[in-house]
């Protein structure tokens, strides 16, 4: 039997605030198996997106272990990290972060600017993701002749161009209205019931409501 594809063990996170160290993430531990689907919640401050960055090797953790799809990346170089996070992960954002004089097509190929794939390839994938979100016909648009949920749906298409194991979605609803947000976790559900795990932090249980597993984060800690 495989291992968790995320087995996180008394995970800590401290920043030094001048001379004061700050503890905002305590003792956490985590298992993520392929296919999860994990939405975090908690009151704002309470480390969610602190959890999330570290989780997607954007930050490192004070102490504790986190072994990734079986290797330990508690003490990888930046480097290393910088390689897992392009095997592995998608990210999606709720400020979509999009490069706005890119047309569609370009912002969702960005994640192969240093890819070794051929030319071919690329284009296969960037068409495939591109229709996977139902945007085949703004491929030529730039993101300011979208709407916000298509300009959501763009950032998912790059988040999933690379096929990746995970994705980590931090408030990817919260700049869309209700109905628009309901369309972006069909996408997002859809992409769950294939086999990517989906690790999501929001703020509405109804969001919160998708995933199979709910983890609610107060003052550093699981509750």
């Amino acid at each position: 039997m495989p291992g968790p594809l995320i087995d996180i063990s008394n995970l800590s996170k401290t920043y030094t605030m001048g001379s004061k160290p700050l503890e905002v993430l305590k003792d956490l531990t985590l298992f993520v198996d392929q296919g999860d689907f994990v939405a975090i919640m908690g009151p704002s401050g309470s480390g969610k997106s602190t959890f999330l960055n570290i989780l997607g090797c954007l930050d490192r953790l004070t102490s504790g272990t986190y072994v990734l799809d079986g290797v330990d990346v508690s003490h990888a170089s930046d480097n290393g990290l910088s390689e897992i996070r392009s095997s592995i992960f998608g990210f999606v954002f709720q400020s979509f972060n999009l490069i706005h004089n890119l047309n569609v097509y370009d912002n969702v190929s960005m994640p192969f600017l240093y890819a070794k794939n051929s030319k071919e390839d690329i284009l296969k994938k960037t068409l495939t993701a591109i229709e996977d979100v139902g945007l085949s016909e703004r491929i030529h648009h730039n993101p300011y002749e979208l709407s916000g949920g298509e300009r959501q749906r763009v950032a998912i298409a790059r988040a999933l161009v690379n096929e990746p194991k995970i994705i980590l979605a931090d408030e990817p609803t919260g700049n869309l209205d209700s109905v628009t947000g309901s369309a972006i976790m069909e996408i997002i559900g859809k992409l769950n019931s294939r086999g990517t795990s989906i690790i999501l932090v929001t703020h509405d249980k109804n969001i919160a409501s998708w995933a199979k597993k709910l983890l609610i984060l107060k003052d550093g800690k699981f509750i």
